[in-house]
């Protein structure tokens, strides 16, 4: 076993109340910067469109991230903040996710599957190429992948 897959595990939801925690926390703009790591965005972006048709999940994703940087005080930047690009594309690949998957599970087990299968936060870079990723026209609006389309 890989020392990333060990840290999935590690790091996997044991509880449904670990998973509403994290959304709560989130919402509530309470969740500590240094618990808003990659595994928690797509936590919370599952958790969105596990609940939500796929037009209000985004909506709820989108406004969420940008509540909570505000309230946390991230700036976007060219560098850094809030990027439409990366959280449309991992929203499109949590969709493909749950589309592919039997959901005759429980949530935890869904979710830990899905932080298992895209545990590598430099996923899209298998989709675009770094200038375009890293562009701030990705970062501003959506911006389809010049590498190989999405699933």
């Amino acid at each position: 076993m890989s020392a990333t897959a060990t840290a999935v595990q590690q790091d996997a939801f044991r509880t449904f109340s670990e998973i509403e925690g994290l959304i709560q926390r989130f919402e509530a703009k309470t969740l500590p910067r240094a618990e808003w790591t990659h595994q928690a965005h797509l936590a919370v972006a599952c958790w969105y469109l596990v609940c939500h048709p796929e037009a209000e999940a985004i909506r709820r994703i989108r406004s969420g991230i940008l509540a909570y940087n505000e309230a946390h005080g991230v700036i976007t930047t060219k560098e850094r903040g809030y990027h439409e690009t990366m959280t449309l594309f991992w929203a499109k690949m949590i969709r493909h996710f749950l589309s592919s998957s039997t959901l005759d599970c429980s949530l935890v087990t869904l979710f830990n599957e899905l932080l298992a299968r895209y545990d590598d936060k430099n996923l899209p870079f298998t989709y675009y190429s770094r200038s375009l990723l890293l562009s701030w026209e990705a970062r501003s609006d959506w911006v389809a992948p010049d590498i190989r389309p999405l699933p």
